[in-house]
């Protein structure tokens, strides 16, 4: 969480007032008025803040607790790219209310310098005029180009030919597993990292499952879903995009989807979740405790969960997800920063904000200590970086990397995440048929793309 994609409605420049009032123009006057109701006086002097310190680039953002201290040591080891620059943190809660606040920051012009954005909401803010595009020929200046990133990755940075996200990371789907078990199965290579033919395909990835199981007495392969708002979507959709087909979406029409394939990828999840040798009804926090506790040899979960799964397993293997339907494709979203709206930016603060970005980049080894794999591929191509175990083992993945649909509705922590997994749980839990469940997840999208876009 292709190019950027989004609404094509034509649109004046963000902040270019001289055409007639636009639905846009509405929308963001709009949320700018709700932004002064609900706390505007607070983003109003951040915008003060901002212009008394032309030295510090202020930045918003959502990691709080382990991954918060690891951005706050990038950017210490950062500091030597950035001279005289000081990055001041505010950190937000995630999910609804950082995005929502994110926008309304933008929309009155009283955001900060530079804010972190899932890559995967990026269509909901660019085609609004909610942010600014970045300088490439400037952050080329500073050492970060174009080609430094994963192709996957990158094209979905644009929209209509500019740059409006840099990504910081990717983070994907991935499989993690206890090299002992993977070892008695037969799972492993000869250098101990997994054997992705051996999971090629849906039987034999279940016949996999099964090995585990045996190999450690108790469980095989373990995947959290129940009641929760994501992680079924997650599963479904890389395993979709590995059959060669995608969602065509388009704004106000009706969605064009191979039913066939989806029902096969259902069919696929409810027999994972269903083999006596997998744990079946398990919760995300569930599935957790039943890895780290080496009940299952497997799990299917966010590389975002390396730290707790290695502080239980010092030898833990990772890989990226196997190819399962014949296309190579992994389910990601990516950390990226973007700049919110500025009527009238200070062209030499907003240098300072480029220097800043491309100098945190360039340190992202501190990064990858989280498991998140570094956007800045210079970064994952140096020695230090393949000593990195198991980072190192799932690298590729941001190789075939593949975010939520590019609209408006989708991306990290959205409401079609959850109206999607709400429909793959009743298949998984309560037995609603492959078939059925794919037609249901073509109705909600159909509803879905029947809503105005606010673009």
């Amino acid at each position: 969480m292709a190019d950027l994609p989004g609404p094509r409605a034509a649109s004046p420049r963000p902040g270019d007032h001289r055409a007639a009032p636009s639905r846009r123009g509405v929308l963001r006057a709009s949320l700018a008025s709700a932004a002064a109701l609900l706390g505007g006086g607070a983003l109003a002097g951040c915008g003060a803040a901002a212009a008394a310190d032309p030295d510090t680039v202020r930045m918003w953002d959502l990691f709080s607790g382990a991954d918060g201290a690891l951005l706050d040591e990038l950017i210490d080891i950062a500091a030597p790219d950035m001279p005289g620059t000081d990055v001041d943190r505010t950190v937000l809660e995630w999910g609804t209310p950082y995005y929502t606040k994110l926008a309304m920051a933008s929309a009155g012009g009283r955001g900060p310098d530079v804010a972190v954005c899932h890559m995967s909401r990026l269509a909901g803010y660019a085609p609004l005029g909610l942010l600014d595009p970045w300088d490439t020929g400037l952050l080329a200046e500073f050492g970060v180009r174009e080609a430094d990133f994963a192709d996957a990755v990158w094209q979905r940075t644009r929209y209509r030919d500019q740059t409006y996200a840099v990504p910081l990371d990717t983070h994907p789907f991935i499989v993690f597993f206890h090299p002992e078990p993977a070892r008695k199965a037969g799972l492993l290579t000869r250098d101990g990292g997994l054997d992705l033919d051996a999971f090629s395909s849906p039987a034999r990835f279940l016949e996999a499952g099964r090995e585990l199981a045996r190999a450690t007495g108790k469980q095989g392969i373990a995947f959290g879903y129940v009641n929760d708002t994501a992680q079924c979507w997650r599963l479904f959709y890389g395993l979709y995009r590995q059959t060669g087909n995608d969602f065509d979406l388009p704004v106000g029409g009706t969605v064009t989807a191979d039913t066939d394939a989806m029902a096969e990828v259902i069919s696929f999840m409810t027999k994972l979740v269903g083999d006596r040798a997998n744990p079946h009804r398990l919760d995300y926090p569930a599935a957790l405790a039943s890895f780290t506790n080496g009940q299952t040899g497997m799990i299917l979960s966010g590389e975002w969960e390396l730290g707790t799964f290695r502080a239980a397993d010092p030898d833990l293997g990772a890989a990226s997800f196997p190819t399962v339907f014949g296309t190579p494709a992994v389910y990601a979203d990516a950390h990226s920063f973007v700049l919110p709206r500025r009527p009238d930016p200070d062209e030499a603060h907003r240098r300072r904000t480029h220097q800043a970005v491309a100098a945190v980049l360039k340190a992202g080894q501190t990064w990858a200590k989280a498991g998140h794999i570094p956007a800045y591929q210079p970064v994952t191509r140096t020695r230090a970086y393949a000593r990195l175990e198991p980072q190192a083992r799932y690298v590729t993945a941001a190789d075939h990397v593949v975010l939520d649909p590019p609209v408006w509705f989708a991306g990290a922590g959205s409401d079609f995440q959850n109206a999607m997994s709400q429909v793959l749980q009743q298949a998984l839990l309560d037995g609603l048929a492959p078939d059925r469940a794919a037609r249901a997840m073509v109705d909600r999208i159909n509803t879905a793309l029947s809503q105005p876009s606010p673009a």
